[in-house]
């Protein structure tokens, strides 16, 4: 499995270059194809087969990076520039908003503020079943904004506090009792994390993965504000229908009860009042979000990003021991950093101009609007075959982009908006579409028919208001 990428990349290149492409082109193209064949197979971790992707790419440069025209110009230096282009994801504003926000959900958990939000939620709505789905999904869209990992947020927060509601009414894992209240509250959580993992930019990293990949390929710039105000009517109409959604096809035995109140009272009687900490991180977080909304123009996200960390690091709240430490955060900056470069290096060579004619040459008779809302189809759908969205993004989103510029009168940056956010949500489809999905699957609350049903249900719901709402709203906006 290890060999399967090099494979792929030999067997690629090695078969006839297509007309009107660059013979290094076709040679980039298939270095690139084997990086999405380790990041859909993994392995060895996705940062690792970035960096070797990238190191590969530089050393073969005069072979697989420029044209026989660039390495004939006076004074060109072909290993300057390889590597000038294999560290140029590491200066990409969108990498380092990442990891910024990494470390914002690092001060929640060191401080405890996600956990008290979570239980506070719990304790005020918890009285009827409905209204815990509720407050399970408020805290969710409350961690979203500054929580670039659904896994972290929904995974690593909400979950611990969700997963001892359900035995306080009796309803046990892997059990007929599970349907008391527990899958209710799992599929409530799962769901929930999807939606708002659209909803925000920063609520899921490959969305920032894709807004630097779009960049890189259209010269087409989203920042936080513009995202938000193209997915907010009809991420925050399912943010509402989630839970009672599925209150109806996933029906609790139990409607009401004290038990979960009164644990979460238990529970934040322990934690005590608010700490010192934990305010100053509230009011960071409040001023991030207003600069990330108001001031995009004035100061960049990243740069606010940065900022925030500076302030915790002076005030106390995160100690420079504490982002050494964070190994996610890390792994995703030079995993992200690396296919950033990889996906610069596509555009860079000439080959998504190539594609992009080519496909565009075939579907030309496509209606535009029709043809950009085929294209978000067959995105989405796709993602069944896939168990990573980082390893979706890479590989799809760039033939996308492709395929939508070589169509005549299509509105790029409409389709940009339009294509992007199915991101998060497309991440309901199976056990494995998102990085929270097995957590919930593996809790036993959620057999395993049970979760490709309502995958499916709730997928085509969320498709079809994306599609139905969402763009009357993106062409209005746009």
């Amino acid at each position: 499995m290890k060999l399967a990428p090099f494979i792929v990349a030999i067997i690629v290149a090695l078969m006839p270059v297509p007309a009107g492409l660059a013979p290094h082109a076709w040679y980039f193209f298939a270095i690139f194809l084997g990086v999405v064949v380790g990041l859909v197979f993994e392995p060895l971790p996705g940062a690792v087969i970035g960096l070797i992707g990238i190191v590969v790419a530089a050393l073969l440069a005069p072979w697989v990076l420029f044209s026989p025209e660039q390495l004939a110009e006076p004074g060109f230096s072909s290993s300057g520039r390889a590597f000038s282009w294999a560290v140029s994801g590491f200066t990409n504003s969108t990498v380092w908003l990442i990891f910024g926000a990494f470390m914002f959900a690092l001060g929640y958990e060191k401080t405890g503020l996600g956990r008290r939000i979570a239980l506070w939620l719990v304790k005020t709505m918890g009285r009827r079943t409905l209204t815990l789905g509720y407050a399970v999904m408020l805290a969710d869209a409350v961690l979203a904004p500054f929580t670039p990992s659904n896994t972290a947020r929904s995974g690593g927060t909400i979950y611990p506090v969700v997963r001892n509601l359900p035995e306080l009414y009796d309803s046990h894992p892997n059990d007929p009792s599970s349907k008391r209240i527990g899958s209710f509250l799992m599929w409530t959580a799962i769901a929930s994390t999807c939606v708002t993992s659209s909803l925000f930019l920063t609520a899921l990293a490959p969305n920032l993965l894709a807004v630097a990949l779009t960049e890189t390929a259209t010269g087409i710039r989203i920042g936080w504000g513009e995202w938000f105000m193209a997915v907010a009517p009809v991420g925050i109409l399912l943010l509402l229908l989630t839970p009672l959604l599925t209150y109806w096809l996933c029906p609790p035995e139990i409607k009401s009860g004290s038990a979960v109140t009164d644990w979460a009272t238990g529970e934040l009687k322990q934690l005590g009042g608010l700490t010192r900490n934990e305010i100053i991180l509230l009011c960071l977080v409040v001023t991030a979000l207003a600069l990330w909304i108001f001031a995009s123009a004035v100061v960049s996200s990243a740069l606010v990003g940065l900022m925030v960390i500076c302030a915790m690091l002076i005030l106390g709240i995160l100690r420079w021991d504490d982002i050494l430490a964070n190994k996610a955060a890390w792994n995703t900056f030079f995993w992200f950093a690396t296919l950033v470069a990889l996906a610069g290096g596509l555009n860079q060579v000439g080959f998504v101009e190539w594609f992009g004619l080519l496909v565009g040459a075939r579907i030309s008779h496509f209606d535009p609007m029709m043809a950009m809302i085929a294209l978000t189809i067959i995105f989405f759908v796709l993602h069944y075959f896939f168990a990573s969205v980082t390893a979706h993004t890479t590989a799809l989103l760039p033939v996308m982009l492709a395929a939508a510029s070589g169509i005549p009168g299509i509105d790029m940056h409409m389709f940009v908006l339009m294509l992007l956010p199915t991101l998060g949500i497309m991440g309901i489809l199976t056990p494995y579409a998102t990085g929270p999905s097995p957590v919930y699957y593996g809790s036993g609350y959620i057999p395993g028919p049970m979760y490709w049903r309502l995958g499916a249900i709730f997928g085509l719901v969320f498709l079809v208001a994306w599609l139905g709402i969402g763009t009357p709203w993106l062409s209005l906006i746009s």
